[in-house]
């Protein structure tokens, strides 16, 4: 099973998700990029995922051009850039999928609203990838 989780800046929920899904079975690939991405993982997203044990400090943006020819059993995209971008992908792909989630780092307020801002998106993004591993990967 190999996964591309696809978001428009590749910083913070595409690589979030990719962490969270990856540590459900190492038996799965997964890979994350963007279509327009950044220049780095943004540090809260780093922050957060800590929280629950892990470790993104070595991940980097990367361009969706990179996996253009490969093939995936699922291209999920989280939010709605990549959505529209989706249909680009010239992977050959068997299922495409749409969870979106609100992107944290647009959020604004203290550090701490901001934080807490990252672990809700982080929690939302926990609990969908933890339904689609259920349905659509684990059967």
């Amino acid at each position: 099973m190999k996964i591309l989780i696809l978001c428009t800046g590749n910083s913070c929920r595409s690589q979030m998700a990719e962490a969270i899904l990856q540590s459900l079975d190492n038996n799965i690939k997964v890979y994350s990029a963007g279509t327009e991405p950044s220049d780095r993982v943004h540090p809260m997203a780093v922050e957060v995922m800590e929280e629950l044990g892990l470790d993104i400090t070595g991940a980097e943006p990367k361009p969706v051009e990179r996996f253009l020819g490969e093939e995936f059993d699922f291209v999920v995209t989280v939010c709605g850039g990549a959505k529209e971008s989706c249909p680009a992908f010239t992977g050959r792909v068997k299922h495409r999928l749409h969870i979106g989630f609100e992107d944290p780092a647009e959020m604004t307020g203290t550090k701490e609203e901001v934080l807490a801002g990252f672990r809700r998106v982080r929690d939302e993004i926990l609990r969908d990838f933890f339904a689609f591993f259920h349905r659509q990967v684990k059967q």
